[in-house]
């Protein structure tokens, strides 16, 4: 059992058809390889809470190069400005089509021990918004788009986020910065990620390191903790 000093939770990130081979979208390189490890994780007692999270796009989602004329994914990029605030926006990369609600790509992939999982939060709703984080979009002078996942988290007492699933550049990572912020300790277990990009990864982990996020394996001691090993809960 968790002490009143560690409740920790699980986030399993975008597990779904569209990133993982053979078949999807935007298909993350071995992403179907940490099923195993997640499902295992999934059936620790020593959660207080297992969140799953689903990108659950719109035809007409901002991020898809389809709907910018001329635009290639993964090479093009477009502005993102806060419909509520024209002074604010950012940059976002396109992508393929994928995750499209109700479509087969946006479904949580079978080998996912998805009975385990406490709550669903679909993500990436809102077609004016890139949403990477599974808590909320980049953008701030208003927010645009809030899940609820920290409002989740805090409900149940949440001290320790441990995230994993896909992919670690983008979703899961975004993801675990957020958790930082919204005052949880997080940990970022990498043999329960793929990136997108692999040889950009060793950069994206220093990136996680600075924003406070600690970037893990399955042997080390955070982690084993889970197990009943390690550090004292």
């Amino acid at each position: 059992m968790a002490s009143s000093n560690f409740k920790p939770a699980l986030i399993v990130v975008d597990m779904q058809e569209d990133f993982c081979p053979p078949h999807g979208n935007l298909q993350v390189p071995e992403g179907r390889a940490v099923v195993p490890l997640i499902n295992t994780l999934l059936a620790l007692p020593t959660f207080t809470l297992r969140v799953g999270t689903q990108d659950w796009h719109p035809p007409s989602h901002i991020s898809f190069a389809s709907n910018h004329p001329g635009k290639q994914p993964f090479v093009d990029t477009c502005i993102v400005t806060n419909p509520y605030n024209p002074d604010e926006s950012y940059t976002t990369r396109l992508w393929p089509n994928h995750c499209i609600q109700e479509s087969p790509g946006a479904e949580l992939v079978p080998e996912l021990d998805v009975g385990r999982i406490d709550k669903i939060i679909k993500k990436g709703t809102d077609a004016r918004v890139e949403m990477y984080s599974a808590f909320y979009d980049p953008l701030k002078n208003p927010r645009v788009s809030d899940s609820g996942l920290s409002e989740v988290l805090k409900e149940a007492g949440i001290t320790h986020v441990y995230v994993v699933g896909l992919a670690a550049d983008y979703c899961v990572k975004s993801t675990a910065v957020d958790a930082v912020t919204e005052g949880f300790v997080a940990y970022l277990i990498e043999d329960g990620t793929r990136a997108v990009d692999a040889v950009g990864w060793t950069a994206v982990k220093l990136e996680l390191k600075l924003a406070g996020v600690n970037v893990v394996s399955k042997d080390d001691v955070e982690v084993r903790r889970l197990f009943g090993e390690g550090e004292d809960s």
